[in-house]
C-alpha cells in the first residue's frame, strides 16, 4: 500500500511539470513562495487553467513529532468579486507524507483564499487543510498556513 501510495505521489507531481497552462487575470501560470504555519517551508503552484491549479509544498513540520512534510493538492478556484486585485477563494483535494522514523501518508483538504496584487507579480495566500493520515495508521488533524508567492 505503501509503495501504491508513493507511486501516485510522484506521478501526480510529474504530471504537473508537463501539463498545458492558460492565464487569466495572473501574471504568469507558475508561482514559488513560502508558507508559514504547520507545515512551514516552500510552497508552488501551476495553474492549469483560468480556475485550476496544482499547488505542492517541500517543508517542515514542527507538530508533536517534527518531520519533513510533502504535499500536493488538485485546487479549484472562484473569483470572488473585489474593487483591486484578484481574490479566489479556493477548495480541493490532495496527499501528503510525513517523512520520519515513523512516515505517515494520507489526505489533505486544503480551503482558503487567495489574493493577487494588482501590477505586481505578489499574491498572497491563507489555507486551512483537515487532514487525514491513512498509513500506517487512520489519524485526523488540521493543517494550516498563510503564505508569499511571486509569479515566475
Amino acid at each position: 500500500m505503501k509503495k501504491l501510495f508513493i507511486s501516485l505521489f510522484i506521478i501526480s507531481g510529474l504530471l504537473v511539470l508537463f501539463s498545458n497552462v492558460e492565464a487569466q487575470n495572473r501574471p504568469g501560470n507558475t508561482e514559488i513562495g513560502i508558507i508559514l504555519g504547520e507545515p512551514t517551508g516552500i510552497s508552488l503552484k501551476f495553474w492549469q487553467s483560468g480556475s485550476t491549479a496544482i499547488d505542492a509544498a517541500v517543508a517542515w513540520s514542527f507538530g508533536r513529532n517534527e518531520s519533513v512534510h510533502l504535499h500536493s493538492s488538485y485546487l479549484v478556484h472562484n473569483n470572488l468579486d473585489v474593487d483591486s486585485g484578484t481574490l479566489y477563494f479556493f477548495y480541493g483535494i490532495g496527499a501528503r507524507a510525513l517523512l520520519r522514523d515513523d512516515p505517515k501518508f494520507g489526505a489533505r483538504i486544503p480551503v482558503g483564499l487567495q489574493y493577487i496584487f494588482p501590477s505586481t507579480r505578489l499574491t498572497m495566500f491563507f489555507e486551512v487543510a483537515p487532514t487525514m493520515d491513512l498509513i500506517p495508521s487512520t489519524s485526523f488533524g488540521v493543517n494550516g498556513g498563510i503564505g508569499v508567492r511571486y509569479f515566475l
